[in-house]
């Protein structure tokens, strides 16, 4: 199933973004800019309290969908192989009934997999609705010029990095999100 793919994956790039974040820099950093702040969004969403109760969620979630779409994987294999045992004898009507089932497994899969992204997506701006204005006090408050994002920037004075200082005004105004599951909205088609 593709959704373990989707969560293996997800979980990697969080891990690797956070192990990127701490690899050691030069012994020089150079100056610190005046005006210039660098921001690093994709830290705060694997550190910050809300970014990994997020992940933790969501992965709760994966596992909770798995196991929803594991009767049907297993009904099926059990048909593939009866009607592979019963060769000649079995009818196209056993095998249209088989070919029905996957289908509506395949579309069930399908639609829990956007369920999940759309969640995700969901909870990221969430979590970006509550960011937003710490953005802008710690740009005011520093004196920023231009805030970079942190993925623009191979190196940087470490001085210029407001993402901790964001991190820990994230963590005191949102601790945590909690939630389940969200439908995707139906698309209402476009007017002419």
């Amino acid at each position: 199933m593709k959704l373990l793919a989707i969560g293996a994956f997800a979980l990697a790039s969080m891990t690797a973004t956070t192990a990127l974040a701490q690899s050691a820099g030069p012994a020089n950093p150079g100056p610190n800019i005046p005006g210039v702040c660098v921001y690093f969004n994709q830290r705060l969403l694997a550190t910050s309290a809300a970014g990994q109760a997020v992940q933790a969620r969501m992965e709760q979630l994966a596992t909770e969908v798995q196991g929803e779409l594991q009767p049907y994987a297993t009904t099926i294999q059990s048909e593939i192989q009866r009607l592979q045992g019963a060769g000649a004898a079995a009818t196209d009507a056993d095998r249209q009934a088989l070919q029905t089932r996957i289908q509506e497994a395949q579309q069930l899969e399908q639609t829990r997999e956007n369920e999940l992204r759309y969640t995700l997506a969901e909870q990221r701006r969430a979590i970006s609705t509550a960011v937003e204005p710490i953005l802008v006090r710690v740009y005011q408050e520093r004196g920023c010029g231009i805030l970079i994002d942190r993925e623009s920037v191979f190196i940087l004075n470490p001085a210029m990095d407001v993402t901790d200082t964001v991190i820990q005004q994230l963590n005191t105004a949102l601790p945590t999100l909690s939630f389940n599951r969200l439908p995707v909205p139906v698309q209402q088609p476009a007017a002419q």
